[in-house]
This record gives C-alpha cells, sequence and structure tokens, in this order.
C-alpha cells in the first residue's frame, strides 16, 4: 500500500468517525423533564393542576385529554415537591378530586392565589396532592376509579384544605378516587 492510499484511507475513516461523532451529538437531547398526565380511560378527561413556585400559588386548566393519550401540561423541570390534580370525565361524568381546595374556572385560566375563590369570582375545587418525591419529572396516570392507588391525607391544619368561610364541613370522596 502506497503512502498517500494509506493517509487517504485514514482521512476517510477519521472523517466517517467524525460525521457519525457529530450525528450522534446532534441527536442526543437532555432528558425530557416534565410534569405530564395519562389519560387511560376510555373517556375524554379535562384537566387542571395546581402548584406553588416562587411567586406563590397558581392553578392552570383546562387540558383536554382524548381517551388513551398523554399530555405534558409543564414543561421544564419541576418547581415544587408537591403537585395537585383535578380532573373531570367530559363523556361518563364523575371526576378526580380531593381535599386540596383552589381556584378554578369553566374556560381555560391561569390563576394566581387560592384564597377567596369565590370572591374573586371563580370556583372553589378540590385537587387531590401528587408527591413528586423531589423528581425532575413525573407522569400521573387517571384511571378507572377501581384502578387507582390510594392517596394519603394532607396534614390537619394544612391551608389547602381549609373550609371555605361561612361552609360548614363538607365531604369529598377521597383524594384520586372517581366519582360516579
Amino acid at each position: 500500500m502506497s503512502h498517500g492510499t494509506f493517509i487517504g484511507n485514514t482521512l476517510s475513516a477519521l472523517a466517517a468517525g467524525l460525521f457519525a461523532a457529530l450525528a450522534l451529538a446532534a441527536s442526543a437531547r437532555p432528558a425530557a423533564a416534565d410534569f405530564r398526565l395519562c389519560n387511560n380511560t376510555p373517556s375524554r378527561v379535562g384537566v387542571a393542576v395546581g402548584y406553588k413556585d416562587a411567586d406563590g400559588w397558581t392553578t392552570e386548566g383546562w387540558w383536554n385529554l382524548p381517551s388513551r393519550t398523554c399530555e405534558t401540561v409543564l414543561k421544564g423541570n419541576l418547581v415544587a415537591r408537591f403537585y395537585y390534580v383535578y380532573a373531570i370525565d367530559y363523556d361518563r361524568g364523575g371526576e378526580w378530586t380531593g381535599r386540596a381546595y383552589m381556584c378554578t374556572r369553566d374556560r381555560e385560566f391561569t390563576i394566581r392565589g387560592i384564597g377567596d375563590c369565590l370572591a374573586h369570582g371563580y370556583d372553589r375545587t378540590g385537587f387531590f396532592e401528587v408527591d413528586t418525591g423531589e423528581q425532575r419529572a413525573w407522569t400521573v396516570q387517571l384511571t378507572e376509579s377501581a384502578e387507582q392507588p390510594p392517596q394519603k391525607p394532607l396534614p390537619p391544619g394544612n391551608q389547602l384544605n381549609a373550609p371555605p368561610a361561612g361552609a360548614g364541613a363538607t365531604s369529598t370522596p377521597a383524594p384520586g378516587k372517581k366519582t360516579p
């Protein structure tokens, strides 16, 4: 083999290796770090999410999830350990609810704050708590009521489960359970 052929073959191999390394680097992306919800039911589901960040409490909605689909509702690294979810079954009725009360409304919304929902013209809605364990990403699976894992109750005195002003104690379904 001549010196020129050796150099040509070496350069071709280096170029191919460099091309492969660049293609691999271009396709490599950081792992997704999002809050996702999956609707594992035969129905269409509407979802609202609540969380506390550096600016305080926020609730957002509505994401409409077709049957048997998942959607990223909050993009990027999670900003809190605890998130709160409320979902409603549009087709068969029922809801996934809990004892963490936050503000919602009938149409698309982003609401800052969780106090005095009714006085501000919002609905007061019970959300169930999701403990992400401070993970960077999390997925919540909405399933039929018989498939839901038990959720732990909020501690007494938590500001999220205080009864509304002027109202007596109310009975709500267990967190994360779908009511008929």
